[in-house]
Protein backbone atom coordinates (compact mmCIF):
# COMPACT_ATOMS: atom_id res chain seq x y z
CA UNK A 1 0.00 0.00 0.00
CA UNK A 2 2.98 2.61 0.65
CA UNK A 3 4.62 1.53 -2.36
CA UNK A 4 0.95 1.97 -4.18
CA UNK A 5 0.71 5.80 -2.68
CA UNK A 6 4.59 6.19 -3.49
CA UNK A 7 3.84 5.22 -7.18
CA UNK A 8 1.64 7.59 -7.72
CA UNK A 9 2.67 10.41 -6.30
CA UNK A 10 5.65 9.98 -8.27
CA UNK A 11 3.69 9.48 -11.47
CA UNK A 12 1.87 13.02 -10.06
CA UNK A 13 4.57 14.51 -9.57
CA UNK A 14 6.61 14.03 -13.07
CA UNK A 15 3.08 14.76 -15.22
CA UNK A 16 3.45 18.42 -12.74
CA UNK A 17 6.67 18.44 -14.08
CA UNK A 18 6.09 17.79 -17.31
CA UNK A 19 3.12 20.55 -17.28
CA UNK A 20 5.72 23.33 -15.60
CA UNK A 21 8.12 22.61 -18.28
CA UNK A 22 5.37 22.42 -20.95
CA UNK A 23 4.00 26.05 -19.64
CA UNK A 24 7.68 28.04 -19.11
CA UNK A 25 9.20 26.94 -22.18
CA UNK A 26 6.41 27.24 -25.05
CA UNK A 27 6.09 23.83 -25.82
CA UNK A 28 2.19 23.80 -25.94
CA UNK A 29 -0.35 26.12 -25.18
CA UNK A 30 -1.93 24.92 -21.29
CA UNK A 31 -4.50 26.06 -19.33
CA UNK A 32 -2.97 28.48 -16.85
CA UNK A 33 -4.26 26.63 -13.75
CA UNK A 34 -3.31 23.08 -15.20
CA UNK A 35 0.40 23.34 -13.89
CA UNK A 36 -0.50 24.44 -10.77
CA UNK A 37 -3.34 21.87 -10.22
CA UNK A 38 -0.92 18.88 -11.03
CA UNK A 39 1.82 20.09 -8.80
CA UNK A 40 -0.71 20.10 -5.82
CA UNK A 41 -2.17 16.98 -6.82
CA UNK A 42 1.58 15.63 -6.23
CA UNK A 43 1.67 17.61 -3.13
CA UNK A 44 -1.47 15.46 -2.05
CA UNK A 45 -0.32 12.37 -3.24
CA UNK A 46 3.29 12.78 -0.91
CA UNK A 47 1.37 14.02 1.56
CA UNK A 48 -1.14 11.14 2.27
CA UNK A 49 2.43 8.55 1.05
CA UNK A 50 4.09 10.56 3.99
CA UNK A 51 0.89 9.66 6.45
CA UNK A 52 1.05 6.25 5.58
CA UNK A 53 4.50 6.06 6.47
CA UNK A 54 4.30 8.39 9.45
CA UNK A 55 7.97 9.05 8.94
CA UNK A 56 8.85 12.56 10.21
CA UNK A 57 11.53 12.70 7.37
CA UNK A 58 8.79 12.33 5.15
CA UNK A 59 6.76 15.30 6.56
CA UNK A 60 9.41 17.37 6.42
CA UNK A 61 10.05 16.63 2.71
CA UNK A 62 6.47 17.18 2.12
CA UNK A 63 6.71 20.46 4.11
CA UNK A 64 9.56 21.42 2.15
CA UNK A 65 7.75 21.05 -1.08
CA UNK A 66 4.76 22.56 0.56
CA UNK A 67 6.63 25.29 1.21
CA UNK A 68 8.18 25.79 -2.22
CA UNK A 69 5.17 25.57 -3.79
CA UNK A 70 3.50 28.48 -1.66
CA UNK A 71 6.18 30.68 -1.95
CA UNK A 72 6.17 30.27 -5.74
CA UNK A 73 2.12 30.32 -5.78
CA UNK A 74 1.45 33.10 -3.67
CA UNK A 75 4.17 35.34 -2.60
CA UNK A 76 2.35 37.71 -0.77
CA UNK A 77 0.75 35.23 1.80
CA UNK A 78 3.80 33.31 2.15
CA UNK A 79 5.42 36.65 3.29
CA UNK A 80 3.23 35.85 6.34
CA UNK A 81 4.50 32.46 7.12
CA UNK A 82 7.43 33.40 8.46
CA UNK A 83 6.40 33.26 11.99
CA UNK A 84 6.36 29.49 11.34
CA UNK A 85 10.13 29.35 11.00
CA UNK A 86 10.95 31.87 14.25
CA UNK A 87 8.26 29.87 16.38
CA UNK A 88 10.27 26.37 15.43
CA UNK A 89 13.85 28.47 15.85
CA UNK A 90 12.90 29.70 19.38
CA UNK A 91 11.83 26.45 20.00
CA UNK A 92 14.78 24.46 19.27
CA UNK A 93 17.17 27.05 21.25
CA UNK A 94 15.45 26.09 24.22
CA UNK A 95 16.86 22.46 23.67
CA UNK A 96 20.49 23.03 23.46
CA UNK A 97 22.21 24.02 26.44
CA UNK A 98 20.55 21.47 29.11
CA UNK A 99 20.85 18.92 26.15
CA UNK A 100 24.58 19.88 26.17
CA UNK A 101 24.98 20.08 29.62
CA UNK A 102 23.20 16.58 30.48
CA UNK A 103 24.73 14.39 27.94
CA UNK A 104 28.53 15.75 28.64
CA UNK A 105 28.14 15.51 32.20
CA UNK A 106 26.74 12.11 32.21
CA UNK A 107 28.76 10.97 29.32
CA UNK A 108 31.96 11.97 31.05
CA UNK A 109 31.36 11.24 34.82
CA UNK A 110 29.86 7.98 33.82
CA UNK A 111 33.46 7.02 32.21
CA UNK A 112 34.68 6.84 35.64
CA UNK A 113 36.37 3.84 35.18
CA UNK A 114 38.69 5.55 32.59
CA UNK A 115 41.17 5.89 35.29
CA UNK A 116 41.16 1.68 34.96
CA UNK A 117 41.57 1.91 30.87
CA UNK A 118 44.33 4.51 31.65
CA UNK A 119 46.17 3.95 28.73
CA UNK A 120 43.94 3.25 26.18
CA UNK A 121 41.22 5.92 27.44
CA UNK A 122 43.88 8.44 26.55
CA UNK A 123 45.05 7.36 23.32
CA UNK A 124 41.20 6.80 22.66
CA UNK A 125 40.66 10.47 22.83
CA UNK A 126 43.85 11.65 21.45
CA UNK A 127 42.47 9.42 18.27
CA UNK A 128 39.15 11.02 18.20
CA UNK A 129 40.13 14.80 18.44
CA UNK A 130 42.93 13.77 15.31
CA UNK A 131 40.59 12.37 13.29
CA UNK A 132 37.50 14.78 14.28
CA UNK A 133 40.19 17.47 13.17
CA UNK A 134 40.96 15.92 9.69
CA UNK A 135 37.04 15.52 9.30
CA UNK A 136 36.94 19.48 10.10
CA UNK A 137 39.71 21.00 7.41
CA UNK A 138 38.59 18.37 4.90
CA UNK A 139 34.39 19.74 5.06
CA UNK A 140 36.36 23.18 5.11
CA UNK A 141 38.16 22.65 2.62
CA UNK A 142 35.10 21.47 0.63
CA UNK A 143 32.90 24.18 1.09
CA UNK A 144 35.48 26.95 0.46
CA UNK A 145 36.34 25.31 -2.74
CA UNK A 146 32.53 24.43 -4.08
CA UNK A 147 31.50 27.72 -2.78
CA UNK A 148 28.29 25.91 -2.48
CA UNK A 149 26.40 28.84 -0.61
CA UNK A 150 27.77 32.21 -2.51
CA UNK A 151 24.90 33.67 -4.29
CA UNK A 152 22.05 32.23 -2.04
CA UNK A 153 19.51 35.72 -1.23
CA UNK A 154 17.78 34.76 2.08
CA UNK A 155 15.69 37.06 3.72
CA UNK A 156 15.84 38.46 7.36
CA UNK A 157 14.90 36.35 10.27
CA UNK A 158 12.96 38.79 11.54
CA UNK A 159 14.82 39.06 14.54
CA UNK A 160 17.80 41.64 15.98
CA UNK A 161 20.68 40.18 14.06
CA UNK A 162 23.34 38.83 16.08
CA UNK A 163 26.07 41.60 17.07
CA UNK A 164 29.65 40.84 16.56
CA UNK A 165 31.60 42.51 18.63
CA UNK A 166 35.43 42.58 17.31
CA UNK A 167 37.17 40.88 20.04
CA UNK A 168 41.18 40.98 20.70
CA UNK A 169 42.78 37.40 20.63
CA UNK A 170 43.25 37.68 24.57
CA UNK A 171 39.31 38.07 24.41
CA UNK A 172 38.34 35.86 22.27
CA UNK A 173 39.94 33.01 24.37
CA UNK A 174 38.25 34.67 28.10
CA UNK A 175 35.09 34.72 26.20
CA UNK A 176 35.39 30.98 25.85
CA UNK A 177 35.18 30.47 30.15
CA UNK A 178 32.28 31.02 31.65
CA UNK A 179 31.93 33.81 34.56
CA UNK A 180 28.63 32.53 35.73
CA UNK A 181 26.50 29.41 34.32
CA UNK A 182 23.10 30.94 34.35
CA UNK A 183 24.31 34.13 32.76
CA UNK A 184 26.07 31.68 30.08
CA UNK A 185 22.82 29.71 29.04
CA UNK A 186 20.76 33.18 29.24
CA UNK A 187 22.50 35.10 26.58
CA UNK A 188 22.93 31.87 24.68
CA UNK A 189 26.98 31.45 25.27
CA UNK A 190 26.78 28.10 23.98
CA UNK A 191 30.64 27.27 24.00
CA UNK A 192 30.35 28.53 27.84
CA UNK A 193 27.89 26.09 28.26
CA UNK A 194 30.17 23.34 26.66
CA UNK A 195 33.41 24.62 29.09
CA UNK A 196 31.17 24.59 32.68
CA UNK A 197 29.82 20.86 31.28
CA UNK A 198 33.26 19.12 30.51
CA UNK A 199 34.64 20.50 34.14
CA UNK A 200 31.45 19.79 36.11
CA UNK A 201 31.46 16.15 34.26
CA UNK A 202 35.34 16.03 34.75
CA UNK A 203 34.89 16.99 38.49
CA UNK A 204 31.84 14.36 39.25
CA UNK A 205 34.12 11.68 37.65
CA UNK A 206 36.35 12.29 40.90
CA UNK A 207 33.86 12.04 43.18
CA UNK A 208 33.36 9.08 45.23
CA UNK A 209 30.37 6.60 44.23
CA UNK A 210 27.98 7.05 46.87
CA UNK A 211 27.86 10.91 46.21
CA UNK A 212 28.33 10.82 42.68
CA UNK A 213 25.83 8.33 41.79
CA UNK A 214 22.47 11.14 42.22
CA UNK A 215 23.93 13.89 40.82
CA UNK A 216 24.83 10.99 37.22
CA UNK A 217 21.12 9.96 37.68
CA UNK A 218 19.76 13.30 37.49
CA UNK A 219 21.60 14.13 34.14
CA UNK A 220 21.58 10.79 32.72
CA UNK A 221 17.52 11.59 33.52
CA UNK A 222 17.76 15.65 32.11
CA UNK A 223 19.48 13.65 29.01
CA UNK A 224 16.41 11.32 28.46
CA UNK A 225 14.01 13.82 28.91
CA UNK A 226 15.97 16.38 26.83
CA UNK A 227 15.44 13.96 23.87
CA UNK A 228 12.25 12.83 24.36
CA UNK A 229 11.86 17.07 24.20
CA UNK A 230 13.58 17.16 21.15
CA UNK A 231 11.46 14.52 19.47
CA UNK A 232 8.08 16.80 20.44
CA UNK A 233 9.77 19.58 19.19
CA UNK A 234 10.40 17.98 16.29
CA UNK A 235 6.93 17.06 15.16
CA UNK A 236 6.60 20.77 14.49
CA UNK A 237 9.26 20.78 11.74
CA UNK A 238 7.28 20.12 8.97
CA UNK A 239 5.57 23.55 9.81
CA UNK A 240 8.58 25.66 10.63
CA UNK A 241 10.36 24.59 7.53
CA UNK A 242 7.65 25.27 5.30
CA UNK A 243 6.94 28.38 6.45
CA UNK A 244 10.77 29.67 6.05
CA UNK A 245 10.97 27.87 2.53
CA UNK A 246 7.90 29.75 1.54
CA UNK A 247 9.09 33.02 3.02
CA UNK A 248 12.10 32.49 1.68
CA UNK A 249 11.36 31.26 -2.15
CA UNK A 250 8.66 33.87 -2.16
CA UNK A 251 11.72 36.98 -1.16
CA UNK A 252 14.63 35.05 -3.06
CA UNK A 253 12.75 32.83 -6.18
CA UNK A 254 13.92 29.12 -6.91
CA UNK A 255 17.02 29.68 -7.64
CA UNK A 256 18.41 28.69 -4.17
CA UNK A 257 17.03 25.02 -4.51
CA UNK A 258 20.07 24.79 -6.99
CA UNK A 259 22.53 25.98 -4.62
CA UNK A 260 21.41 23.44 -1.67
CA UNK A 261 21.97 20.65 -4.34
CA UNK A 262 25.39 21.88 -4.77
CA UNK A 263 25.85 21.44 -0.65
CA UNK A 264 24.57 18.09 -0.33
CA UNK A 265 26.80 17.26 -3.84
CA UNK A 266 29.82 18.64 -2.01
CA UNK A 267 28.84 17.08 1.30
CA UNK A 268 29.21 13.22 -0.10
CA UNK A 269 32.33 14.11 -2.07
CA UNK A 270 33.81 15.14 0.64
CA UNK A 271 32.86 12.30 2.82
CA UNK A 272 34.05 9.81 0.25
CA UNK A 273 37.32 11.92 0.35
CA UNK A 274 37.22 11.57 3.90
CA UNK A 275 36.69 7.69 4.04
CA UNK A 276 39.53 6.96 1.20
CA UNK A 277 42.03 9.89 2.52
CA UNK A 278 42.09 9.62 6.44
CA UNK A 279 40.16 6.67 7.48
CA UNK A 280 41.45 3.81 5.31
CA UNK A 281 45.17 4.64 5.36
CA UNK A 282 44.82 4.95 9.38
CA UNK A 283 43.32 1.32 9.23
CA UNK A 284 46.66 0.40 6.85
CA UNK A 285 48.96 2.51 9.54
CA UNK A 286 47.50 0.79 11.92
CA UNK A 287 47.98 -2.73 10.80
CA UNK A 288 44.09 -3.44 10.87
CA UNK A 289 42.86 -5.95 8.14
CA UNK A 290 41.07 -3.44 5.58
CA UNK A 291 39.39 -6.28 3.61
CA UNK A 292 38.19 -7.69 6.81
CA UNK A 293 37.20 -4.48 8.08
CA UNK A 294 35.32 -3.41 5.62
CA UNK A 295 33.37 -6.72 5.64
CA UNK A 296 32.76 -6.25 9.04
CA UNK A 297 31.68 -2.41 8.79
CA UNK A 298 29.24 -3.12 5.93
CA UNK A 299 26.06 -3.87 7.63
CA UNK A 300 26.25 -1.78 10.50
CA UNK A 301 27.21 1.34 8.00
CA UNK A 302 23.86 0.16 5.94
CA UNK A 303 21.94 0.26 9.01
CA UNK A 304 23.06 3.84 9.75
CA UNK A 305 22.68 4.67 6.28
CA UNK A 306 18.92 3.53 5.42
CA UNK A 307 17.61 4.48 9.22
CA UNK A 308 19.77 7.62 9.88
CA UNK A 309 20.73 6.43 13.21
CA UNK A 310 23.76 5.38 14.78
CA UNK A 311 22.11 4.23 17.46
CA UNK A 312 20.54 1.44 15.51
CA UNK A 313 23.37 0.57 14.35
CA UNK A 314 25.16 0.48 17.59
CA UNK A 315 24.23 -3.57 18.44
CA UNK A 316 25.24 -4.84 15.40
CA UNK A 317 28.58 -2.51 14.94
CA UNK A 318 29.53 -3.97 18.43
CA UNK A 319 29.19 -7.46 17.30
CA UNK A 320 30.75 -7.08 14.44
CA UNK A 321 33.59 -5.85 15.69
CA UNK A 322 33.94 -8.84 18.39
CA UNK A 323 33.71 -11.17 15.28
CA UNK A 324 36.63 -9.51 13.82
CA UNK A 325 38.50 -10.36 17.22
CA UNK A 326 38.29 -7.03 19.01
CA UNK A 327 38.03 -8.10 22.76
CA UNK A 328 34.47 -7.26 24.23
CA UNK A 329 36.32 -4.70 26.82
CA UNK A 330 37.42 -2.94 24.06
CA UNK A 331 34.37 -2.83 22.15
CA UNK A 332 32.09 -1.99 25.29
CA UNK A 333 33.73 1.32 25.93
CA UNK A 334 35.39 2.57 22.62
CA UNK A 335 32.62 2.34 20.74
CA UNK A 336 29.99 3.91 23.25
CA UNK A 337 32.80 6.52 24.04
CA UNK A 338 32.75 7.84 19.89
CA UNK A 339 29.37 8.01 20.05
CA UNK A 340 30.02 11.26 21.86
CA UNK A 341 33.73 12.11 20.87
CA UNK A 342 34.26 10.51 17.63
CA UNK A 343 31.44 12.61 15.33
CA UNK A 344 33.34 12.40 12.07
CA UNK A 345 30.68 12.31 9.77
CA UNK A 346 28.73 15.32 11.77
CA UNK A 347 32.19 17.25 12.40
CA UNK A 348 32.45 17.36 8.53
CA UNK A 349 28.95 18.65 8.50
CA UNK A 350 29.05 21.55 10.96
CA UNK A 351 31.90 22.99 8.42
CA UNK A 352 29.89 22.33 5.02
CA UNK A 353 27.20 23.79 7.37
CA UNK A 354 28.22 26.90 8.82
CA UNK A 355 30.73 28.02 5.82
CA UNK A 356 27.36 27.62 3.78
CA UNK A 357 25.05 29.59 5.88
CA UNK A 358 27.72 32.75 6.04
CA UNK A 359 28.51 32.60 2.21
CA UNK A 360 24.55 32.47 2.02
CA UNK A 361 24.46 35.68 4.44
CA UNK A 362 26.99 37.28 2.26
CA UNK A 363 29.53 37.02 5.08
CA UNK A 364 33.60 36.36 3.88
CA UNK A 365 35.15 34.93 7.13
CA UNK A 366 39.21 34.54 7.06
CA UNK A 367 40.89 31.19 7.37
CA UNK A 368 41.59 32.27 11.00
CA UNK A 369 37.68 32.82 11.68
CA UNK A 370 36.81 29.52 9.81
CA UNK A 371 38.65 27.62 11.89
CA UNK A 372 37.50 29.31 15.04
CA UNK A 373 33.27 28.62 14.08
CA UNK A 374 34.94 24.87 13.63
CA UNK A 375 36.17 23.95 17.29
CA UNK A 376 33.23 25.92 18.37
CA UNK A 377 31.22 23.71 16.92
CA UNK A 378 33.05 20.68 17.42
CA UNK A 379 33.34 21.48 20.70
CA UNK A 380 29.76 22.33 20.94
CA UNK A 381 28.29 18.90 19.09
CA UNK A 382 30.11 16.41 21.72
CA UNK A 383 27.09 14.34 23.35
CA UNK A 384 24.71 14.61 20.79
CA UNK A 385 24.91 11.62 18.62
CA UNK A 386 21.83 10.34 19.79
CA UNK A 387 19.30 13.40 19.22
CA UNK A 388 17.16 13.89 16.56
CA UNK A 389 18.49 16.47 13.49
CA UNK A 390 21.36 16.52 16.52
CA UNK A 391 23.61 18.68 13.75
CA UNK A 392 20.72 21.45 13.23
CA UNK A 393 20.35 21.48 16.55
CA UNK A 394 23.70 22.35 17.25
CA UNK A 395 24.22 24.80 14.73
CA UNK A 396 21.10 26.84 15.57
CA UNK A 397 21.73 26.84 18.84
CA UNK A 398 25.07 28.13 17.95
CA UNK A 399 24.27 30.42 15.78
CA UNK A 400 24.08 33.90 17.40
CA UNK A 401 27.67 33.04 19.30
CA UNK A 402 29.10 32.55 16.24
CA UNK A 403 27.52 35.53 14.78
CA UNK A 404 25.56 33.53 11.95
CA UNK A 405 22.09 34.30 10.61
CA UNK A 406 19.20 31.80 11.31
CA UNK A 407 17.61 32.52 7.88
CA UNK A 408 19.82 30.28 6.26
CA UNK A 409 20.12 27.18 8.26
CA UNK A 410 16.44 26.90 8.12
CA UNK A 411 17.03 26.11 4.16
CA UNK A 412 19.18 23.15 4.96
CA UNK A 413 16.35 21.25 6.55
CA UNK A 414 14.90 20.91 2.92
CA UNK A 415 17.73 18.18 2.56
CA UNK A 416 19.02 17.62 5.87
CA UNK A 417 17.30 14.00 6.16
CA UNK A 418 19.44 13.19 2.81
CA UNK A 419 22.80 14.56 4.40
CA UNK A 420 21.93 12.97 7.68
CA UNK A 421 22.12 9.45 5.78
CA UNK A 422 25.99 9.91 4.71
CA UNK A 423 27.03 11.59 7.51
CA UNK A 424 25.33 8.80 9.78
CA UNK A 425 27.27 6.43 8.22
CA UNK A 426 30.48 7.75 8.40
CA UNK A 427 30.36 8.45 12.41
CA UNK A 428 29.21 4.39 12.85
CA UNK A 429 32.30 3.42 10.59
CA UNK A 430 34.90 5.49 12.30
CA UNK A 431 34.08 4.27 15.58
CA UNK A 432 34.15 0.92 14.32
CA UNK A 433 37.43 2.09 13.25
CA UNK A 434 38.63 3.39 16.50
CA UNK A 435 37.71 0.08 18.11
CA UNK A 436 39.82 -1.85 16.10
CA UNK A 437 42.89 0.75 15.92
CA UNK A 438 42.74 0.40 20.02
CA UNK A 439 42.94 -3.21 19.58
CA UNK A 440 46.08 -2.93 17.28
CA UNK A 441 47.34 -0.33 20.01
CA UNK A 442 46.83 -3.21 23.03
CA UNK A 443 48.26 -5.57 20.80
CA UNK A 444 45.70 -7.89 19.44
CA UNK A 445 46.38 -9.76 16.59
CA UNK A 446 42.61 -8.81 14.90
CA UNK A 447 43.15 -12.50 13.75
CA UNK A 448 41.60 -14.17 16.39
CA UNK A 449 38.40 -15.81 16.75
CA UNK A 450 35.95 -13.40 19.29
CA UNK A 451 36.35 -16.09 22.06
CA UNK A 452 40.05 -15.90 21.83
CA UNK A 453 40.61 -12.41 21.45
CA UNK A 454 38.07 -12.26 24.71
CA UNK A 455 40.19 -14.75 26.60
CA UNK A 456 43.62 -12.94 25.44
CA UNK A 457 42.45 -9.48 26.72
Amino acid sequence: MKRRFLLIALGAALLAALATLAQAWGWIALPPLLPVSLRWIALAAFATWAAARRSLTAWIVVGMLAGVEIGHDAPAAALHLQILGQIFLRLIKTIVAPLLFATLVSGIAGHADLKQVGRMGVKALIFFEVVTTLALLIGLAAINLSRAGVGVTTPASGEAAPAVATLSSTDTVLHIFPENFAKAVAEDQILQVVVFSVLFGAALAMVGEGKRRPMLAFTESLAETMFKFTNVVMLFAPLGVAGAMAYTVAHSGLAMLGHLFSLLATLYVALIVFLVLVLLPTAAMARVPVKRFLQAVAEPASIAFATSSSEAALPRAMESMEAMGVPRPIVAFIIPLGYSFNLTGTTLYLSLGAIFVAQASGQHLSFGRQLTVMLALMLASKGVAGVSRGAIVVLLGMAPALGLPAAPIFLLFGIDALMDMGRTAVNVIGNCLAAAVMARCEGVGLGQTAVESSVTA
